[in-house]
């Protein structure tokens, strides 16, 4: 794994199931390990974000679109999942995938891939910021809880624009590289 870029991935969706409900903005970092004498230094290949065009807008969670900022108007130009998809597995290609509870993430892009029969072109192996926090933090008793918000104020690392997928995937790299010290 150590010679594989890391994909910092953050999916913002109608909801919290797969099953019912879809991705509609998907936001990307690349980034380079570089080896070195202390850990990873990581070099930012390229960021991007898509907005992606739900199809059964009708079957979101209200709160969900709330939360993302999801409205018609500013959609008008998004993607349709599988040109979404073909970018990222392009720019993504054989990167681990790292996300803020990368379960979610994950099963997300696992049933779009499926649906839209775009290879995933993902490394298999994941890596999950929740997890190394809680590992790392655990006996911390100013960290009392593991979202990406909370960890972001206790590292005081700035997120103008939470809960869209780019402004959250600059703030998970920020506290990855806080986490591993790289």
């Amino acid at each position: 794994m150590k010679d594989r870029n890391l994909a910092f991935i953050d999916l913002e969706t109608t909801g919290f199931f797969p099953s019912r409900h879809e991705i509609v903005q998907i936001g990307c970092l690349v980034a380079r390990q570089v080896e070195n004498s202390s850990g990873p230094k990581l070099e930012i290949v390229e960021e991007f974000e898509h907005k992606v065009k739900p199809t059964n807008i009708k079957d979101a969670d209200p709160e969900a679109l709330r939360i993302n900022g999801y409205n018609e108007a500013d959609w008008v130009f998004a993607l349709d999942l599988k040109s979404a998809l073909e970018d990222l597995s392009s720019k993504a290609k054989d990167a681990v995938m790292v996300s803020h509870n990368v379960a979610f993430d994950y099963g997300f892009l696992q049933k779009a891939f499926e649906v839209t029969g775009v290879p995933n072109l993902l490394h298999y192996h994941k890596l999950d910021t929740i997890s190394i926090a809680y590992a790392k933090l655990y006996a911390n008793p100013d960290v009392k809880r593991f979202s990406l918000q909370a960890l972001c104020e206790y590292f005081q690392i700035e997120n103008k624009r939470a809960h869209t997928a780019l402004s959250d995937v600059r703030a998970m790299y920020e506290l990855y590289k806080k986490l591993l010290g790289a």
